[in-house]
């Protein structure tokens, strides 16, 4: 029961935190802001350089701002298990920093290519589709908060639209 609960809020902490970064930070700044989409998807980012040399506070801030949501759920996750809690904040941090690896030619060997598409885990690959092209492959950790992304970004476009026609005073 003690090893359930560890791996329960670990996958929990990463489904809640993954659905709320992709759907109230994520793609809400893809249409509305500008902060993201300079900082992250500007031509030629190395999260290597760009994240961890350059010491850019923008840098820092969308980092902050992309694991808020994450954090939200510590409180909750703490009371169950202290050690998923953790261990889902440790296996999202490192996802992170796995899924940036594309820029130094990163090749993900074919086995585990297969076992994130069957768990729907992005890859580097995957994820440097979304650095070439804004518009592709959303969920920063799972897949398959994609097409309700790129809905909810079709349903935001349509608001930012009104609300440019509306008079303003």
């Amino acid at each position: 029961m003690f090893l359930i609960k560890i791996i329960v809020v670990a996958v929990l902490l990463l489904l809640v935190g993954d659905f709320l970064s992709t759907f109230f930070y994520h793609v809400p700044e893809h249409v509305f802001g500008k902060f993201h989409t300079l900082v992250h998807h500007g031509k030629n980012r190395s999260f290597i350089h760009y994240a961890v040399l350059s010491r850019n506070p923008l840098v820092i801030l969308d980092g902050f701002l992309g694991a808020l949501p994450y954090f939200i759920f510590i409180p909750i996750g703490w009371q169950i298990s202290p050690i998923g809690t953790i261990l889902g904040l440790a296996l999202g941090e490192l996802h992170v920093v796995w899924r940036h690896v594309s820029i130094i030619s990163w090749q993900t060997p074919q086995a585990i290519a297969l076992c994130c598409r069957w768990c729907f885990i992005t890859t580097p690959e995957r994820h440097w589709q979304h650095h070439q092209n804004a518009q592709l492959a959303y969920g920063d950790i799972f897949t398959f908060y994609h097409l309700p992304a790129v809905a909810w970004m079709q349903f935001l476009l349509v608001l930012k639209k009104k609300y440019r026609q509306l008079p303003h005073s």
